[in-house]
């Protein structure tokens, strides 16, 4: 039995200035919370730009909480995290 084509996975295209804007800023409450309960946050970013947004949001966290938040990419996942209190 034939299986049907797979679509063709298309590119996305970058988002615009307001749109990481928005993204970043929404993704602050979600991140501070995880940190919150669980000690990190671990997302899909396998493009330079997704890894550069939740670097952003590691930055904005971190001030928002008053507390050094660090982060790791590997070009698969982002991990988010706390660090060393000074």
């Amino acid at each position: 039995m034939a299986h049907p084509p797979r679509p063709r996975r298309t590119p996305l295209s970058p988002l615009t200035a307001e749109e990481k804007v928005r993204a970043e800023r929404n993704f602050v409450p979600l991140v501070a919370e995880h940190l919150a309960t669980e000690g990190r946050f671990r997302v899909s970013a396998d493009t330079p730009e997704s890894i550069e947004l939740f670097q952003g949001v590691a930055r904005r966290v971190g001030e928002l909480l008053g507390r050094p938040v660090v982060s790791y990419a590997n070009g698969r996942y982002i991990v988010i995290g706390f660090g060393p209190q000074e």
